[in-house]
Order: C-alpha cells, then sequence, then structure tokens
C-alpha cells in the first residue's frame, strides 16, 4: 500500500452494504481479495463478484476482515476522499499550442494544473496523448474492458508529434495506439490544427493512418488552436485565415465521403469554429454521427439549432404560443462565435412572442484575447464591463458554460452574485439545449410553470 494513497473513506451511504457492515468515515480501505488497491479501476473491478472479502484499517490501526456476500456488481456504498483513489499525473509535455501556457499569472492555482491522465479520460472525458501510460497501464485498460479512451493524436508522422509536443517519447507513445486497437478498446481522438504545422499534407497523412484503427476509433476531432494575447516567450503560431479555414473543410468533407463510403461513418469532423471562420453552412445533424465529439465543439451549434426549431414547431403544435402571453425586456450575452446563431434564434422567439424584447451582446474576450471567441472562455470581469449601462431589462441569460462546473464562479474568479450586483439584474443561467433556451426566453421551467431562476420577479 502506498503511503501517499491510503484510501481514506470519507462517506459510506445510508441503508448500503458498508453501513451494514460498519464500515465509518475515516476508515481505510486496504484490499479486496488479498488484492491492494491502486486506484478507483481496481476498486471497480475487484468488488464486481458475488463474494469479495475486504480488509478495512479503523484510526486506531485495529484491521477488520469483511466476508461480503452481494449480487453482481453491487457498490457497497462508500465514497473515498480522493475520487481518483490516487494522485492525479501531470501532463509531462510541453506542447507548442498549449492552451495553460497562454493564461495571465494570478488565476487560482487548478488553472494552471496540467493533466494526462488516461484515467480521467474515461471518468470525466478528458483528452491524453500517451506519453504518460505504462504497459501496466495499457494491461490493465485491456483486462478491466475500459472504455472508450479519447486520445490526442494531432499528428501521425511521430518526429513531427515529437516536436508538437516538445517530448522525445510522443512519437513512440503512437506504438500505444496499437496495443489498444488489438484489445478491442474503443477511442475518439482529436487533432489540435496549428497553422502551418500539422496542417496541409501532414493532416492528409495523419487522418490517412488513422482510418487503419476503425471501427475502433470512432470519431476524430480537428479543432484550431487557441491562441491567447499571453504568447510571449512561446512558439510563434499564427492564427487560420478564412482560406485555410475552407481548405481544412475541403479536406476534411472530401474524407467524409470516401470514408462513410466505405464504413458507413464520417469519422473526421471539424470543430463549429471552422465553419463560420469560412463563413460555410454547417451540415446537417446526420454528418456527426451522433455527435459523438460534442465536448470538442464539434456539432454542437447544430445541435442547439435543431433542438430550437423542434422546441418552437413544439409549442406551435401544442397551440400553446397565442396563450402564453409573455411580455417581458431582457438579455442574453455569448461569445462572439456564437453571436449570430443566438441572436438569429432570439428574433424568431420574438417573432412568436410579440411582448417580449431581446436584447443580445456578444462579449469580446479582453481577458484572453478577441481571437478567443468561445463562450466557455468568457470572464465575468468582460461581462461586466462591456454591459455596464447597455439594456439589460428585468434579467440576463447567460449559457451554463461560463461558469466552473457546479459552481457559481466564472475563469476570473468573479461570482454570479458579483455579477448581478454589478449590473443591478438578476443572472439566469441556461443549458445548452435548444429547448431550455427557448424556456428561458419565455420565463418557464422545462415542463411549465413559474419563471426559471428568478425569484418570482417576472411572475
Amino acid at each position: 500500500m502506498k503511503k501517499d494513497n491510503p484510501h481514506i473513506i470519507s462517506k459510506v451511504l445510508p441503508g448500503s452494504i458498508g453501513e451494514e457492515l460498519e464500515i465509518q468515515p475515516g476508515d481505510r480501505l486496504l484490499e479486496i481479495d488479498g488484492t491492494q488497491i491502486e486506484d478507483i479501476f481496481d476498486y471497480q473491478f475487484l468488488i464486481q463478484d458475488t463474494y469479495i472479502e475486504v480488509l478495512i484499517e479503523k484510526p486506531d490501526g485495529e484491521q477488520w476482515l469483511l466476508e461480503v456476500d452481494k449480487d453482481y456488481d453491487e457498490d457497497l456504498g462508500i465514497e473515498f476522499e480522493n475520487g481518483l483513489m490516487d494522485e492525479y499525473r501531470r501532463c509531462h509535455n510541453k506542447c507548442i499550442f498549449c492552451f495553460i501556457d497562454q493564461m495571465p499569472k494570478g488565476m487560482r492555482e487548478t488553472l494552471y494544473f496540467k493533466d494526462d491522465d488516461s484515467r480521467l479520460s474515461f471518468l470525466q472525458g478528458n483528452y491524453v496523448t500517451l506519453t504518460n501510460m505504462s504497459d501496466h497501464d495499457i494491461d490493465r485498460i485491456i483486462r478491466y474492458h475500459l472504455s472508450p479512451i479519447n486520445i490526442s493524436f494531432h499528428t501521425m508522422n511521430p518526429k513531427l508529434r515529437c516536436r508538437m509536443l516538445n517530448n522525445r517519447f510522443a512519437g513512440e507513445a503512437l506504438k500505444k495506439v496499437d496495443r489498444l486497437y488489438g484489445g478491442g478498446v474503443t477511442m475518439n481522438g482529436q487533432i489540435v490544427l496549428c497553422r502551418g504545422i500539422n496542417d496541409g499534407d501532414e493532416l492528409e497523412y495523419t487522418i490517412r493512418e488513422l482510418t487503419r484503427y476503425l471501427p475502433l476509433l470512432e470519431s476524430v476531432s480537428v479543432v484550431p488552436v487557441g491562441l491567447t494575447k499571453y504568447r510571449e516567450g512561446l512558439y510563434p503560431l499564427e492564427p487560420f485565415t478564412r482560406e485555410d479555414a475552407r481548405r481544412v473543410l475541403e479536406a476534411i468533407h472530401r474524407w467524409q465521403r470516401e470514408i462513410f463510403a466505405s464504413h458507413g461513418t464520417h469519422f473526421i469532423h471539424a470543430s463549429d469554429e471552422w465553419y463560420l471562420l469560412a463563413g460555410e453552412e454547417l451540415p446537417p445533424r446526420e454528418r456527426y454521427d451522433g455527435y459523438l465529439q460534442l465536448e470538442n465543439g464539434v456539432g454542437m451549434l447544430r445541435l442547439l439549432l435543431d433542438e430550437f426549431e423542434e422546441e418552437m414547431e413544439k409549442l406551435g403544435r401544442a397551440g400553446n404560443l397565442p396563450d402564453l402571453s409573455v411580455r417581458e425586456e431582457l438579455s442574453m450575452a455569448t461569445g462572439c462565435l456564437a453571436g449570430p446563431y443566438i441572436r438569429g434564434m432570439a428574433r424568431r422567439v420574438e417573432e412568436s412572442f410579440p411582448g417580449l424584447r431581446i436584447h443580445v451582446y456578444e462579449i469580446v474576450n479582453d481577458f484572453f484575447g478577441e481571437r478567443i471567441t468561445v463562450s466557455g472562455l468568457l470572464t465575468g470581469g468582460d461581462i461586466v464591463r462591456q454591459l455596464t449601462g447597455k439594456e439589460l431589462g428585468s434579467r440576463l441569460i447567460l449559457p451554463q458554460n461560463v461558469l466552473r462546473s457546479g459552481e457559481d464562479v466564472f475563469l476570473d474568479d468573479v461570482t454570479r452574485e458579483d455579477v448581478e450586483k454589478a449590473l443591478q439584474v438578476p443572472v439566469n443561467i441556461v443549458k445548452s439545449s435548444g429547448r431550455d433556451f427557448v424556456r428561458a426566453l419565455i420565463g418557464e421551467r422545462a415542463e411549465g410553470g413559474p419563471a426559471v431562476g428568478n425569484g418570482g420577479r417576472n411572475e
């Protein structure tokens, strides 16, 4: 047992096997069936059997060996102080495009932590470079049948990958993909495209090489490198132009047609940013293969638009539009990337609800630089500065991704309450679905009823 991994139990769920066995917070899990626990994957794998022996150590050092008869896959109902049950693995690469290296000083410490932990790929959907993974790690993934793993490929040229990741082992790490493929592990991939480095012929080569892993490699996204204004002393990277974006899309669409004809999947996908930069229409939903890459910004706008249209049609079919009689002036703020689409949807809602007046504001990202246009990287400070003195109406609506997960805090540590006080207006947070978008604007909960998140101020 590692001394720095005591696996201290933080919570025992009521009515659980753990409670029945008199396991308590503060106890330490030592072994299951004589096997020391490395991390959460060992724990989840070893508790599957219908009969297990669990070794617990009490705070006073007394050890209990507990025999457990249970249903297959039934959990013990215990939680741990460290959800991963191990230390997070720090990234040892120094990628030329790393976003964390482009952040200003003085932000909270957790924002500067670079993880490259394959376990977080399965637990949270993080993308990993494979450079931190040992043969033991690969063996466990195959043994435990863990899937899918999300991999940051960037390029399949080993020498170029070493240069892009500034890691002499980065090219060799690509061989681990063969082991995962041979072990039947499903995968998703991403390519952060850098102008003049891994685009053009290099992108063509990478896509061609990645098709060898179909169908277990289910999808690959291509996203443009994000460039903030804090790049002094970093590798010189240039933003993509409109013509560059059109060439990238031409290559991706050509590969999509070829791969779909042979495998029935489009496989390689461009993030929404490419279409907006190129001035081209977003693809229909069928081209996104079930939206496997939403977290990489692939198809987010198409899904939002389609859900919006479906919700508006649903309200119309139900005969609800004439009866709602919504009368309100309100405002929305979003990033410049999605701004034109959000404004178009707001106009549609206004047409259906003549009593509504909706102000849509595109927030320029002064904090990171105007090249950063996604709403998920907006800060509370930029929102306050750019909306001060503007017509905001009875409430301000913001997309959920501007806040830290599960908290009311922006990237710059400004809170939602701070924004409300500064702008003197209630702030409503709306989820990213088109349905929630419509319901937030007309002031109803998803299932009807009083207005969402406004404390009854709009009733």
